[in-house]
């Protein structure tokens, strides 16, 4: 049986060189590798692999700006996307743009090869916490701050609601206050409130916090 041909995209050389070197005992050929991420979808239409492995956060071109393009150009092409970050608005993106998986990269190797093998057979694959994620997403909404926040924002949207100041939540997560208040306006545009009882309400409304 020829091995699944996969192309990975990852700027990290420590990364693309351990997928090249270790996944050929999952069946798996590593046909190239690309750091730069405006390289990604030329690579791809020149090798025309089975699946795609890609990073999130590349240089020049971030990985869902690729993913969507591609996907634009071949509807068809298998993507799994491998990140170190577990952002529930990036999730949810990958799944809805047509990712075929979600796989940290502190996974083991085994699940990413699966998650590999998966999309060869046009299956989605994606690990429990990963779907359990987007099952929790499915439940709560768009709207919801689990959606719209980065994972140190979540944290200090929640501190304020439960009625923690700016020196207080600066001085337990070690960061200078103004980065707290840049932090806290970036909650606020995303979520379009200004009230602290706004934050307290959406809070208990997507059980972050007990009433």
């Amino acid at each position: 049986m020829s091995p699944i041909r996969a192309l990975v995209a990852d700027d990290h050389p420590m990364i693309s060189g351990g997928l090249t070197n270790e996944l050929p005992a999952f069946g798996i050929e590593v046909v190239a590798s690309v750091a730069d991420g405006s390289q990604v979808i030329g690579k791809y239409l020149e090798l025309k692999p089975d699946v795609l492995v890609l990073d999130l956060r590349m240089e020049q071109v971030k990985g869902l700006e690729v993913a969507t393009e591609l996907l634009a150009r071949d509807r068809d092409a298998r993507i799994v996307f491998y990140s170190q970050f577990k952002v529930d608005r990036i999730i949810r993106e990958a799944y809805r743009i047509g990712g075929m998986g979600f796989v940290p990269k502190n996974a083991p190797l085994a699940v990413l090869a699966e998650a590999i093998s998966s999309a060869y057979r046009r299956e989605q694959y994606w690990p429990p916490d990963i779907a359990q994620a987007l099952a929790k997403m499915a439940v709560r909404g768009e709207e919801a701050p689990q959606a719209k926040l980065a994972e140190r924002e979540l944290l200090v949207f929640k501190m304020l609601a439960e009625g923690q100041t700016h020196a207080e939540i600066a001085a337990t997560l070690h960061l200078n206050p103004k980065t707290i208040g840049l932090i806290v306006q970036q909650i606020k545009d995303a979520l379009h409130i200004s009230r602290p009882a706004e934050f307290t309400r959406l809070a208990i409304r997507y059980q972050l916090i007990d009433e």
